[in-house]
């Protein structure tokens, strides 16, 4: 269970805590005030996001994969995270608040979604390679765009800020903002739950799918905006953070095989853990926190080098 491991981490830090000191915060929050406000508003809250946020970007990167029958897509595959980063930087040129950058974050990714899917409709085909493609290059758009903006930016505050969140962070979570997303992961959680077991059929191609009496389009479009809400949800509460959304579903396969019905929740378990793990990491290492795409880049190339060398020395593929 991650309870036991959530408990621990509310005890590491800078100012070192023990289970009694957690232990009287939650059944006595008097005793204590300064403790108590340390645990219930910073570390429970970077902790509840490290969980809930590590799940939705573990289960949004299967998602991907078996859609497109790839092991190599990511979260961001369709623009969400880039178009994320152009809302955000734009909340941040134009000095807005906490609040309106997570909202215009969420926009930006869902917006970039939203364009990456009406391009294969207009040319009246929704085949897997052309959204694909197009996420590719609608990505690819919004990357030009938000690297428009950070050089805009004023170099002495506004750039560093940009950069920070791009590099992704924990350290803006509160019970508050996480609460009103919340809503969004749970449902989306259970959706993908629920429905789990058509992502296998579905990653075996079209013709397979419709055979199985699977409407492809419609379901195929469900766990897109699944993933897309996931993945968008994310990144407006933490910025953007690689790597868990490519190696986890790999982690995941290996340890309980490619049947989406076992590997989709156990990949929200795993992500759950290794963020958890992560952003402890971050915010005790050194007198500054470091930001988690680097530790998660540091630490997730070799894992996925060792996954790639040890998949391709049994079977010679990377397909499922």
């Amino acid at each position: 269970m991650i309870i036991p491991v959530a408990l621990l981490a509310l005890t590491i830090g800078r100012y070192q805590l023990s289970m009694t000191d957690v232990y009287q915060a939650i059944v006595n929050p008097q005793t204590n005030p300064l403790i108590t406000n340390l645990i219930c508003n910073v570390r429970l809250p970077r902790i509840l996001g490290a969980i809930v946020i590590g799940a939705a970007l573990s289960m949004a990167g299967l998602v991907f994969q078996d859609i497109f029958a790839n092991n190599l897509v990511s979260p961001d595959l369709l623009g969400v995270a880039n178009g994320a980063g152009v809302g955000a930087g734009l909340a941040i040129i134009l000095g807005l608040s906490l609040w309106t950058m997570q909202l215009w974050a969420f926009i930006g990714g869902i917006i970039a979604v939203c364009l990456t899917l009406s391009i294969p409709y207009l040319l009246k085909n929704n085949t897997r390679l052309i959204l694909l493609l197009t996420g590719i290059v609608v990505s690819g758009f919004m990357q030009a765009i938000f690297g428009l903006i950070k050089y805009l930016a004023d170099p002495d505050s506004q750039l560093q800020s940009i950069v920070y969140w791009q590099l992704g962070s924990l350290t803006k979570i509160d019970l508050k903002n996480i609460t009103l997303v919340l809503p969004v992961f749970l449902l989306t959680f259970l959706i993908l739950l629920i429905l789990r077991w058509h992502l296998t059929i579905l990653s075996l191609g079209d013709q397979s799918a419709e055979t199985s009496g699977i409407n492809v389009k419609t379901e195929r479009l469900l766990f897109i905006i699944c993933a897309t809400m996931l993945t968008a949800s994310s990144v407006c509460l933490a910025g953007t953070i690689g790597w868990i959304g490519l190696i986890i579903p790999h982690l995941a396969r290996r340890l309980i095989g490619s049947n989406s019905r076992y590997s989709l929740p156990m990949a929200g378990i795993i992500g759950a853990y290794f963020l958890l793990i992560i952003d402890t990491l971050a915010r005790t290492i050194s007198n500054a926190e470091i930001p988690l795409s680097i530790l998660t880049g540091f630490i997730g190339t070799p894992i996925f080098i060792y996954i790639l060398v040890k998949k391709e020395g049994k079977n010679g593929t990377l397909n499922n």
